[in-house]
């Protein structure tokens, strides 16, 4: 039986006894393959994980080195992408020295696949690049105005990597994911730092949060509305009543403590 077929036939089984019990249940770890990227889960299948450990597994890109972010843990089996994949191993130091070459290797390509493009007059700004633990494919992430014919520089790269040619064109908001750096607040961006997946924003999140709409102000360095708003905005929907500005409190509220209210005596 293949592991499709093992996860379709749990699948068929939760189904049927969803009015006779509670939800089927699988023990997962999550794994991240980058910083602040996507949570995937996978079986841990019987091997001792912890946050921090490296491991290698199966994905629909081919075999990826990964960390484990999310220790093991029961998930409904609804709440997992079907197939769901197995742990191959915990990584050993040979695993790790290669993801390291690896990172080295598509530091070279990034200048090479730069030269290319300035060869070929192509309007687009490489952003990174990436190689499969196997290194059966390189990825080259790139931004642009528009659409790009990019099928000679493809050639060019396949027959200097020989190996699979992956050009990815990417948004605003992945490209500040991808290169980092400051926010209007100091600190690094949280898309870049712990912020796994990108949610929507509204201006409707500024307004109810009585926030300038000047563009400028509420817009992080992609020249989007910035992920934060997001995060008080449950608040605010819950509470949809908000005191006024320099409200103060009445007689029955404390007067003589509110400002404006009885002279308070001085501090010895």
């Amino acid at each position: 039986m293949t592991g499709e077929q093992e996860v379709q036939d749990v699948s068929e089984e939760s189904q049927a006894g969803q009015e006779a019990g509670p939800a089927a249940r699988v023990t997962v770890v999550g794994v991240r393959f980058r910083r602040a990227g996507k949570i995937y889960y996978f079986k841990p299948d019987g091997i001792p994980l912890q946050p921090g450990d490296h491991v290698i597994v199966e994905t629909a890109r081919g075999i990826e080195f990964g960390t484990v972010v999310l220790a093991p843990r029961e998930v409904l089996l609804e709440e997992t992408v079907s197939p769901l994949k197995s742990v191959i191993r915990k990584a050993t130091p040979e695993d790790c020295a290669k993801a390291e070459e690896n990172r080295r290797r598509a530091r070279e390509a990034f200048a090479i696949c730069e030269q290319k493009i300035a060869e070929h007059g192509l309007p687009m700004k490489l952003i990174d690049v990436e190689f499969t633990f196997d290194v059966g494919k390189i990825l080259f992430y790139f931004t642009a105005e528009g659409r790009v014919d990019f099928r000679e520089l493809v050639k060019d790269l396949a027959a200097i990597f020989r190996t699979r040619i992956e050009l990815r064109q990417i948004g605003v908001r992945d490209e500040a994911k991808l290169l980092g750096g400051l926010g209007p607040c100091g600190r690094e961006l949280c898309c870049s730092t712990w912020l796994g997946d990108f949610e929507p924003v509204s201006i409707r999140m500024a307004k109810d949060q009585n926030l300038s709409l000047n563009p400028t102000k509420i817009s992080g360095i992609c020249g989007r509305l910035m992920c934060c708003l997001k995060y008080e905005n449950p608040c605010y929907e819950s509470c949809p009543v908000h005191p006024e500005e320099k409200h103060e409190a009445g007689e029955d509220e404390g007067e003589e403590n509110a400002p404006g209210g009885k002279e308070q005596p001085e501090a010895p």
